[in-house]
């Protein structure tokens, strides 16, 4: 059993050895995309981060919004807490 698998490793020496250089070049292929691929995203995360893009302004506004939102229905959902508590004679518990 053993000669065979030797006799067929010596007869197929020059495709095993073709196939693992062909291997190698499509490895050291997909490293090089992808290190190519993240040169380009750190690029463009530096222009952002140094220019700045028109569109965060309009993000941080609505985000400005949405917290004055949630801090106004936190207040009212706080007064009807305490109003609804009042009404049934229970302190409420509250977990911070």
């Amino acid at each position: 059993m053993i000669d065979k698998v030797n006799g067929w490793m010596e007869e197929n020496r020059s495709t095993l050895v073709l196939f693992l250089v062909a291997q190698g070049i499509a490895i050291l292929g997909a490293v090089i995309t992808l290190t190519s691929y993240m040169v380009k995203l750190e690029a463009r995360v530096s222009t952002l981060e140094t220019r700045g893009s028109p569109h965060l302004g309009s993000i941080e506004n609505r985000l400005t919004v949405l917290e004055k939102i949630t801090d106004a229905q936190q207040k009212s959902i706080e007064r009807i807490v305490d109003v609804m508590t009042k009404e049934l004679h229970v302190q409420p518990t509250r977990e911070k």
